[in-house]
């Protein structure tokens, strides 16, 4: 029992300070991702923080499975560096007596790597897409920040006001340009409000003029206006046409199997059995050479997350273009990647060389 729970409270420590540094890492880089896309318009300021926190929520998976492979890379690495493996191992513990403690470590880990998978990652996706979809239809008046030059949903209106009214639904200094049909219109009023009538909106102005013009014709036309009204959209955001695939759920990409649904099904489930396959691995390949450094094996088990992930991508976008199936590919990635592993530890829990095997053979023939 002593063998087990120190590796367990050790592997604890490891991989609770590797998941707080990666997820900081993660999170700033989010946070200066979603302050792009809403200094670019794609989402409301006010949401950056929820944007950022679904963000997360859904790389969440990512992240234990890359702090679990770290963390038992670099636990396994300081025992070979520290000669506490070696005492281990002439005490009558194989290599292969770890996968248990490692095994009852790690369960947990991979059972909420799975839910995150198959359930979170659609369900934070889906708050992130109503988020934006409900700020991109919201109303033309919606967009506009008082003080500010602001383009419209469509893109062939520019609106200005000089808003110094409580009222959130009236403003003074109103200024409006369009572009529809070839002709070019400028409206300017002194106020304006906002009013719903059946399912349109409607800015009525007041006490304003209105310049029209027609592209590549000469003359203008003025006109004054007491009160001028113009629709500027309906008062209830439509629905979303079509849902992206990896903001539907398990049992919907199960129920209707699509080639871009068994892509996205074979994404979820791969990066479950990635998580075991990572212990297996860093088990079979953590060792110190001490040419290399200590952070040698740090930087292999990142390359080899690094790779292992880009195989999940190819292979999600190989099952989506219909040149393999998702079964298929998730025997011989995960079963290949499994085997090999298995193959190594094997190797050397039983202490396997081809010169041991060579001359073995060659005083049984003599």
């Amino acid at each position: 029992m002593l063998f087990h729970s120190s590796i367990r409270k050790e592997l604890g420590r490891s991989f609770g300070a590797t998941l707080v540094v990666l997820a900081t890492v993660v999170m700033t880089i989010m946070l200066i991702r979603v302050l792009g896309q809403a200094s670019r318009g794609s989402v409301n300021p006010s949401d950056v923080l929820m944007v950022m926190g679904y963000t997360v929520l859904s790389q969440l998976s990512t992240i234990l499975a890359l702090s679990l492979f770290v963390s038992i890379v670099g636990t396994l690495s300081r025992m070979y560096r520290d000669s506490e493996m070696a005492i281990w191992l002439s005490a009558g513990r194989g290599l292969g007596s770890f996968i248990t403690p490692l095994l009852r470590f790690s369960w947990p880990i991979l059972a909420v790597i799975a839910v995150l998978a198959l359930l979170v990652w659609p369900w934070a996706n889906t708050q992130i897409q109503d988020m934006k979809d409900r700020y991109e239809r919201r109303g033309d008046i919606d967009r506009v920040a008082p003080g500010q030059f602001q383009e419209s949903a469509r893109g062939n209106r520019v609106f200005f006001i000089d808003k110094d009214t409580p009222d959130s639904q009236s403003a003074s200094n109103v200024f409006i340009t369009a572009s529809e049909r070839g002709r070019e219109v400028v409206t300017s009023a002194r106020s304006g409000r906002l009013e719903t009538i059946k399912d349109d909106r409607f800015v009525v102005l007041s006490d304003g003029q209105r310049l029209e013009s027609t592209v590549g014709q000469p003359g203008l036309k003025i006109s004054e206006f007491k009160e001028y009204g113009t629709r500027i959209g309906t008062a209830a955001l439509s629905g979303q046409d079509e849902t992206p695939v990896k903001s539907r759920s398990t049992l919907q990409l199960l129920r209707e199997p699509t080639l871009v649904h068994q892509a996205e099904l074979a994404w979820r489930i791969g990066l479950a059995f990635a998580g075991f396959n990572f212990v297996v691995m860093a088990l079979a390949v953590s060792t110190v050479n001490p040419r290399a450094g200590r952070s040698g094996n740090l930087v292999f088990a990142l390359f080899a997350f690094i790779v292992y992930y880009n195989f999940l991508n190819l292979g999600q976008s190989w099952i989506m273009s219909g040149r393999i199936g998702a079964a298929p590919y998730l025997l011989l990635l995960h079963g290949g990647v499994l085997a090999a592993c298995g193959l190594i530890l094997a190797k050397r829990h039983h202490q396997w060389s081809v010169r041991r095997m060579i001359g073995g053979r060659s005083r049984v023939a003599a």
